[in-house]
């Protein structure tokens, strides 16, 4: 039985939708009229899924919460022993989002057609990346479905705590330093104009600070507009440029340069690395393969292509110490703990306990940094506020001067 989204009209001649299952879409709408309804369309949602994916590009993704709920409901009840196909179904009926429910309907279709799970799941890419179908895949094969997204589950409810943690530690920081713009840009704007007639009207030569002060603000209110236009023309133009993948991969190379910025992107991403590579290992799926699918989950190009090339090393014959540790990427620790796994015979484990300490000390550098920048920000702030205040404040020293 295959899943139909519908929509037609009430008793009261109101339109509604909503999903069945059914065998066809004519035994879909002998469903409707028997409801008392009038069937405008009926389409199955997978076949309606492809046909607008080019038309909205998140049609059928999902955030890293959704998926960490769904792959716990799924190993929650599979554990507790129910059929797949019933755990689908269930796991449908509790989502209240009717794009999750058009979704798990969806594949629990599929895999009443005698797809595997692994293969229902790629109907949905977007939502389901491939560490997830391939993670599943090797659990189907090795008959341990209900561990495995056991395992999973684990994974995806950590990284989302993970990014959680990280993107909230940096809200405080953007929200000061949009506040600090916006103060010195209210005081070039409105305080400074006042101020510059006063002293214009005293006839007296100006210091060069305050003359300076005086045009910049002056070329704020006069162009205030082409600034606004450079910004948001710069900001598209790089998103344009960052589609090309030479262009993206100079970007990603710079990054990690950068102080800091670049310590904390290497951490991040060594930590997603090592972590899907540990929990694919775990699930049974070969190791060169492990690698090269955790190589997909780092954001950076550069990281991604250095695990890449250490797959290809790993395939001839290297261990995965010396397949990873020559890009330089991975911080000395974790590929010391990968060295002591390999060597007692405890990847698996040791991975996971890298991945665990990396990630630690991703959280640890991120608060430091946070915690430094807000002093920064307000030294910053406060010289900014004191330039304009002196140059503010001279001509009139200056003029008390001139009277006594």
């Amino acid at each position: 039985m295959a899943a139909y989204e519908y929509t037609a009209l009430d008793n009261n001649g109101k339109q509604v939708k909503g999903i069945l299952e059914g065998d066809s879409p004519r035994q879909v709408r002998n469903q409707l009229k028997e409801k008392g309804f009038v069937p405008l369309s009926v389409e199955e949602t997978v076949k309606k899924s492809k046909d607008k994916e080019k038309k909205s590009f998140s049609r059928d993704s999902i955030n890293a919460s959704e998926l960490s709920l769904l792959t716990r409901q799924l190993a929650t009840l599979l554990q507790a022993g129910v059929p797949l196909e019933e755990t689908l179904r269930a796991v449908s009926k509790q989502s209240e989002k009717p794009k999750l429910t058009n979704m798990m309907l969806a594949i629990r279709s599929k895999v009443v057609e005698g797809h595997s799970l692994a293969q229902a799941l790629s109907e949905f890419p977007k939502a389901f990346p491939e560490l997830f179908r391939a993670t599943v895949a090797a659990g189907e094969h090795s008959g341990h479905l209900d561990l495995v997204l056991e395992q999973l589950a684990d994974y995806t409810e950590s990284s989302y705590q993970t990014q959680k943690k990280i993107k909230g530690a940096m809200i405080y920081p953007v929200v000061l330093m949009i506040f600090a713009v916006l103060i010195v840009v209210g005081m070039l704007t409105f305080v400074v104009p006042k101020m510059a007639g006063i002293f214009e009207s005293s006839g007296q030569e100006l210091p060069g600070l305050t003359r300076g002060m005086i045009a910049s603000s002056e070329f704020l209110q006069s162009w205030w507009w082409l600034i606004g236009l450079i910004i948001v023309g710069s900001v598209l133009a790089f998103q344009r440029a960052l589609e090309k993948e030479s262009f993206r991969y100079k970007v990603h190379q710079q990054t990690l340069k950068i102080p800091l910025i670049g310590k904390i992107n290497r951490g991040f991403n060594a930590a997603r690395v090592i972590s899907t590579l540990s929990i694919l290992s775990k699930s049974g799926v070969p190791l060169v393969e492990a690698l090269r699918i955790s190589g997909q989950v780092s954001s950076n190009l550069c990281i991604r292509e250095a695990v890449m090339e250490g797959a290809e090393k790993l395939k001839e014959g290297a261990t995965l110490f010396n397949s990873l540790d020559q890009s330089g990427y991975f911080p000395p620790m974790m590929m010391q703990m990968v060295a002591s796994g390999e060597s007692s015979g405890e990847l698996d484990s040791m991975l996971g306990r890298a991945a665990s300490n990396q990630e630690r000390e991703l959280e640890d550098l991120v608060s430091t940094m946070v915690s430094l920048f807000e002093p920064l920000m307000l030294v910053v702030m406060g010289g900014v506020v004191m330039t304009i205040v002196l140059a503010i404040m001279l001509p009139m020293m200056n003029m008390n001067s001139a009277i006594g």
